[in-house]
């Protein structure tokens, strides 16, 4: 298969880049660490699976979705 000069280019270009990296590690990081706490820690402490915990079945939990639905739009 073929690749095209521009893409081996870019590869090359953004691959160098990365591997040489010093500050910009740590900044990475940081970024991965902060996307870890907002995503995974705050959905466990602030966002709790209203629906599986207040309902039993799939049917109560798609009434109650209908009627939110209906209740927000009226």
């Amino acid at each position: 298969m073929h690749i095209p000069k521009l893409f081996q280019k870019l590869y090359s270009f953004y691959y160098d880049g990365f591997t040489k990296m010093t500050v910009g590690k740590t900044l990475w990081i940081i970024v991965f660490i902060k996307l870890f706490i907002m995503f995974i820690v705050l959905r466990i402490f602030f966002f709790p699976n209203y629906l599986n915990t207040n309902f039993n079945n799939d049917q109560s939990k798609s009434n109650h979705v209908r009627q939110e639905l209906i209740n927000k739009s009226n």
